[in-house]
């Protein structure tokens, strides 16, 4: 079971970044009988992208946020695991989580990623596997994976969409899927889907947002996040505190010699 937190531990840059960059649990249990109610309108995965973006903040505020860091207390499997994370637009995403007063780091760059867990054994820093490194690694760019997807070489496609939400299917340029269920009404993210590696085996890590607030910067992040591994194991984070363009040493992203 110690080792089982760890692994979950290690792999919480993703989770950090995604609590920041929201931008949908597997797909819900079908609803209840309820009244009819009204279609949504009829939108393309570019209108309700930029809907979205719209409802973040809007590309102008987006685009001047060059660093963003954060401060988050995380549950997991009833242990409480403190966790800071750093962002430099284009750049790098650091996390790190403290557990039994030992330091869990998980860094992605643009060119590659690292990690080091001294509790799993690992106590110098090693590579990061192509798998962890390629779901993770969107979250080096603040404004997160829709926007400016184009030029960033990924795709998007309505997936589906039903009375209170769409679904929008992004790929990125490695083929990596992610699913953002969009409220209809906020335009905000409920729910993100994509499938990561979690000690070498794939499972799909489900996260849902709550608790958007807007920031000095005019940014609209969610401040509580829940994420599940697969049906396997949860851990909830709760974000205490946001800076935006910080000062920030891009010498923290890179991997230390052993």
């Amino acid at each position: 079971m110690k080792k089982i937190i760890l692994g979950i531990l290690a792999f919480t840059a993703l989770a950090s970044a995604a609590s920041l960059q929201a931008q949908g649990a597997a797909p819900a249990q079908a609803p209840a009988a309820a009244p009819a109610t009204a279609p949504l309108p009829a939108l393309t995965a570019e209108q309700i992208v930029n809907k979205n973006l719209d409802a973040v903040g809007g590309k102008d505020a987006i685009s001047k946020i060059k660093s963003m860091s954060s401060e988050a207390s995380m549950q997991v499997m009833g242990n409480e695991a403190p966790s800071k994370t750093v962002v430099v637009d284009g750049v790098g995403l650091r996390t790190e989580s403290e557990f039994n007063g030992m330091k869990i780091i998980s860094c992605y760059t643009d060119k590659g990623g690292w990690m080091q867990n001294p509790m799993a054994g690992a106590a110098d820093p090693t590579p990061m596997p192509d798998e962890q490194y390629n779901a993770g690694k969107g979250g080096i760019y603040v404004g997160g994976l829709l926007y400016d997807y184009a030029a960033k070489g990924s795709t998007i496609a309505l997936a589906s969409q039903d009375d209170k939400t769409y679904t929008i299917k992004l790929t990125t340029k490695e083929k990596q899927d992610y699913s953002f269920v969009i409220d209809a009404k906020t335009f905000l993210v409920s729910t993100m889907i994509t499938t990561a590696s979690m000690q070498g085996q794939p499972v799909t890590l489900t996260t849902n947002y709550s608790d958007y607030r807007k920031t000095d910067a005019g940014f609209v992040v969610p401040y509580n996040m829940g994420m599940d591994f697969g049906g396997q194991f949860q851990l909830s984070l709760t974000v205490t505190k946001v800076e935006m363009n910080k000062t920030i040493d891009p010498a923290v992203f890179a991997m230390p010699k052993s």
